[in-house]
């Protein structure tokens, strides 16, 4: 019971690295994707001043 201690540190490691992981992943699926390929701007027709 002395190497509780690194136990507990290797497991959040290993979650760590897994959810860098995924992160990494999710990101490379988002730029695949054209985002906001149609996206159009609304023109302002309010004044700047209100």
């Amino acid at each position: 019971m002395d190497n509780t201690i690194y136990v507990v540190l290797a497991v959040l490691f290993i979650v760590y690295l897994w959810i860098s992981i995924y992160n990494k992943r999710s990101a490379r699926k988002r730029r695949k994707r054209k985002f906001m390929e149609h996206y159009r701007r609304k023109d302002k027709t309010r004044n700047e001043s209100d």
